[in-house]
């Protein structure tokens, strides 16, 4: 054990001396003294107190030294700095001056080449960039012998690269919008899933992306795969949909072209559907109806006076997911101010105001309940919003229609 130690301090000096004539490049000072040696160093005190908590003179720092390892463990060294303070503080001072005397002895060619050796070897240390990441993952997209495993693990590795807005923004320029796109056609339902989960992260709030992936046609090719009997894929393809046309106008448009609106009538229509379907699909509707709102000058939607809409709708208030039910609040609340005589079809055909009631007298049973009294709150707040919104708007429907 004590040789191992031996030659792991005096390869830990080497190191160290050798990155220190890297760092110094060809002003190495001829001095035996480590640290005059070190001309990186910031303090002469540095390197003293480094040394001292090695030998175990300075036990104060301890738990700052223990720290300072663990983050160079965990996300590598951030600076030529800081590898020379780590190695400095996990080695043998003695070492240190012998292999410093030895890199002395060194002819100017020889001091070169270990130089270059090091230089080398920090390379292959160097993490690769996010794009570069990125870029390894899509060639192994485009190979068409690549296994299932490792298809599998290079969309993963896109799902976790795309989630920054710059790397989103690169996607397209390395290829990896088509190589992603094609991966919706592959065999295999997770593949697919994975893949429209990537376009629906790499467009979410970001415009740019959304007109690209837009232009290359592939929004018809995702409400398809809405209608998967694979619950997972159909529920990614929705995200990635919703995530498409929010806030964007063309992608609207393009959606209702798709026969957008009739795909969420029988979504939400559909009582054996997945909730988690019945979830995205609400939502997207009061995105669309919020959004119709912005526009008042755009020719209004019949799809948005679709009674039977307008009854699926309330009736997802009754869902026992509160969720759901928050979300269903939510849509009711931008359809009556849409359309003010929508208040009329949700009173005589959805009975929106004995939905409403049911309502209040769950939530007031949750409110008693300390676990979910705030939520509760919340949602009492909303109730009562959606309920003052809809009676204002029955009494101006029914005094328009006198």
């Amino acid at each position: 054990m004590g040789r191992r130690t031996n030659s792991i301090s005096t390869a830990a000096a080497t190191l160290l001396v050798v990155l220190a004539a890297v760092a110094g490049g060809e002003r190495v000072n001829k001095s035996t003294s480590v640290g005059s040696f070190w001309s990186t160093a910031k303090e002469e005190g540095d390197l003293l107190r480094l040394k001292s908590t090695v030998a175990g003179a300075d036990l104060s720092d301890r738990t700052v030294q223990e720290e300072e390892d663990e983050r160079q463990l965990d996300g590598g060294f951030s600076s030529l700095e800081g590898m020379l303070q780590w190695t400095i503080g996990h080695s043998d001072p003695e070492k240190l001056k012998e292999a410093a005397l030895d890199m002395q002895r060194l002819s100017p060619e020889e001091l070169k080449e270990r130089q270059m050796e090091i230089k080398e070897l920090m390379e292959k240390l160097k993490t690769p960039s996010d794009s570069k990441l990125m870029k390894i993952a899509i060639d192994d997209l485009n190979n068409s012998s690549l296994s299932l495993e490792d298809r599998h693990r290079a969309l993963q590795e896109l799902l976790i690269l795309v989630e920054p807005i710059d790397n989103a923004n690169d996607l397209h320029k390395l290829g990896g919008l088509t190589a992603v796109i094609k991966e919706l056609n592959y065999p295999n339902p997770e593949i697919r899933t994975i893949s429209a989960w990537i376009l629906g992260k790499a467009s979410q709030n970001n415009p740019l992306v959304q007109n690209q992936i837009l232009e290359l046609g592939i929004l018809a090719k995702l409400m398809e795969m809405v209608h998967s009997e694979f619950t997972e894929e159909a529920t990614k393809a929705l995200y990635a949909i919703s995530a498409l046309i929010r806030n964007n106008q063309e992608g609207q448009h393009l959606f209702y072209g798709e026969a957008g609106e009739l795909m969420l009538e029988n979504i939400l229509s559909n009582s054996s559907v997945d909730i988690r379907l019945h979830r995205k699909s609400i939502y997207l509707l009061a995105d669309l109806v919020e959004c119709q709102l912005e526009r008042r000058n755009d020719v209004e939607l019949p799809f948005f006076s679709n009674q039977i809409l307008l009854k699926s709708v309330v009736d997802l208030i009754a869902s026992p997911d509160l969720d759901l039910q928050e979300k269903a609040l939510y849509a009711v609340k931008n359809l009556l101010m849409l359309r003010p005589a929508n208040a009329l079809v949700f009173k005589d055909t959805c009975e929106l105001d004995v939905e409403l009631g049911r309502m209040r007298h769950q939530l007031q049973q949750l409110i008693l309940d300390d676990n979910s009294n705030e939520y509760a709150l919340d949602m009492e707040n909303l109730r009562r919003e959606v309920e003052l919104i809809f009676l204002e708007k029955l009494d101006k429907a029914k005094s328009g229609s006198t």
